[in-house]
C-alpha cells in the first residue's frame, strides 16, 4: 500500500508517513515552545499523516486521537490568534490548585474509561497505554489552547507511556521521536512558566 512505501534505517523499515508525521509532530513541539501560530497548521498536516500510520498498525487509540488532536488544532488556532498579547505573543499563566486537581482526574478517569472501551471493542492490542496516550494527547492539547503551563507536563506523562508502546509496535522512529519530545517538552516547561512570570508580573505591576 500507498502509505507503507518508505526507507530502511539500520534495518528498520520506516514509511515515510511516518517520518513526515513525526518530524512535523516534533516541528509542533518546537513551534509551541516559542508560541508561534504557526504551530496549529502544522499539527494538521501531522495528524493526518499519523492517523494513516497508527490506523495501518491497529493501533485504534493513537488513530482516534489525532481526530480529536486536529478538531483542537483548529479551536487553538482559533484561540491563540483571540489570545495574543502585542509583547509576550500568545497569553499564557499556571493553572490554579483546583485547576491541576481537575488535570489529574480528567487524565486518570478518562484513560481508564477509553481502556475499556477499547478493549471492549477489541480496537487495540495494548489497550491501556494506547488509552492513556489519547487522552493525554487531548488533554495536553487542550491546555496548549488555554494557555496552560502545565500542558507540557501532561506531555512528559504521554512521553513516558509513548516510546515503550512505540518500540512494542516496531514504530522504532516513532519511539526515538518521542524522546526527542521530552527533551524538548522539557525546555517548554521552563520557558513557558518564565513567560508565566513575567506576563504576572506586568498585571500587577502600577501602569
Amino acid at each position: 500500500m500507498w502509505y507503507e512505501v518508505g526507507l530502511t534505517i539500520f534495518g528498520k523499515k520506516i514509511a515515510y508517513t511516518e517520518l513526515i508525521g513525526q518530524v512535523l509532530a516534533l516541528a509542533v513541539v518546537f513551534l509551541a515552545q516559542r508560541r508561534s501560530l504557526w504551530t496549529w497548521p502544522v499539527q494538521l498536516v501531522s495528524v493526518a499523516m499519523l492517523f494513516v500510520v497508527y490506523l495501518s498498525s491497529s493501533l485504534g487509540g493513537l488513530a482516534t486521537r489525532q481526530v480529536v488532536v486536529g478538531l483542537i488544532a483548529i479551536y487553538g488556532w482559533y484561540a491563540w490568534v483571540r489570545h495574543r498579547d502585542p509583547i509576550f505573543g500568545v497569553v499564557v499563566r499556571k493553572g490554579t490548585v483546583r485547576e491541576r486537581l481537575a488535570i489529574v482526574g480528567v487524565f486518570v478517569v478518562g484513560t481508564v474509561a477509553f481502556a475499556l472501551v477499547l478493549d471492549a471493542l477489541n480496537a487495540s492490542w495494548a489497550p491501556w497505554p494506547d488509552a492513556a496516550i489519547f487522552v493525554g494527547t487531548v488533554l495536553a492539547f487542550a491546555l496548549q489552547g488555554l494557555g496552560l503551563v502545565e500542558f507540557w507536563l501532561v506531555w512528559l506523562a504521554v512521553d513516558a507511556v509513548g516510546v515503550p508502546l512505540q518500540i512494542q509496535s516496531h514504530l522504532y522512529f516513532s519511539a526515538l521521536v518521542y524522546t526527542v519530545f521530552a527533551g524538548l517538552v522539557i525546555h517548554g516547561w521552563f520557558d513557558w512558566n518564565r513567560t508565566a512570570k513575567r506576563l504576572t508580573q506586568a498585571a500587577s505591576s502600577p501602569v
